[in-house]
């Protein structure tokens, strides 16, 4: 019957979720805590995928959260095989031009991660100008950095937990990324060598949103009218604060 279902989906040109019985959702294996990959169950959970399942539940759709890398989400969505990216995406002009996004869901910025024995302060990206540095595929931090003409090298990374692993054993003397994801790591144990530099002033500061097909406006309606409910009635700062966040 799914498969029957898929099909009239596709040769009638409906995209909306509304059409379908489950909602797919597009999720990281790395994006701790947001979204992570359990592996003692195999799936993929966190912060987000509890948003999402709460609102598929408020909006009367099953949810499955599919496994996608970073740099995949925005492909995966535009190409039909996920309905939602429920991640740790920030809101940026560029990717809602491709996107539609979704009213606020957590305010997010960058962080700068360094070993604990660094000597110097760290206030603004020019105070590591000259050094090899690093940072997450498919961010919005990989583009700023190199408009910044600051750093000779910036070493791509599919997840922050590799990016760390470098700046640990030394291969690259920072990373940036995302703070929420990079400072619950090192609550975790994670990296015990490794900190974040404490007097950094965050410069790519915005929010994260869910994200859906441009032309997928009822669903989108649908998204925003229940996230104002679980705002209005605690459930997600509930979620957040489970988290650590």
């Amino acid at each position: 019957m799914p498969g029957i279902l898929g099909f009239a989906l596709l040769t009638s040109g409906l995209g909306t979720a509304q059409a379908q019985e489950t909602l797919r959702a597009g999720g990281t294996p790395s994006g701790i805590p947001f979204t992570f990959l359990d592996v003692q169950t195999n799936e993929i959970t966190g912060a987000m995928v509890e948003v999402i399942n709460a609102l598929g539940e408020d909006m009367g759709y099953d949810v499955t959260v599919q496994e996608s890398q970073f740099n995949a989400l925005i492909p995966s969505l535009t190409s039909g095989r996920i309905d939602i990216i429920s991640a740790a995406m920030l809101k940026t002009p560029e990717r809602a031009e491709v996107v539609a996004f979704s009213d606020d869901v957590y305010p997010y910025g960058e962080g700068v991660i360094i070993q604990r024995d660094y000597s110097g302060d760290i206030a603004t990206l020019e105070d590591l100008e000259g050094q090899v540095i690093g940072a997450q595929v498919g961010t919005t931090y990989v583009r700023q950095l190199e408009e910044s003409g600051l750093f000779p090298e910036i070493r791509n990374y599919d997840t922050l937990a590799d990016m760390m692993r470098d700046v640990s054993v030394g291969r690259i003397v920072a990373g940036v990324g995302d703070a929420p994801i990079m400072s619950y790591q090192l609550n975790q144990g994670r990296f015990p060598d490794l900190k974040l530099a404490e007097e950094y002033e965050q410069q790519m500061v915005g929010y994260i949103g869910l994200a859906v097909a441009q032309d997928n406006i009822e669903l989108l309606e649908q998204v925003n009218v229940s996230l104002a409910k679980l705002q209005e009635d605690g459930t997600l700062e509930a979620i957040f604060d489970a988290w650590g966040l």
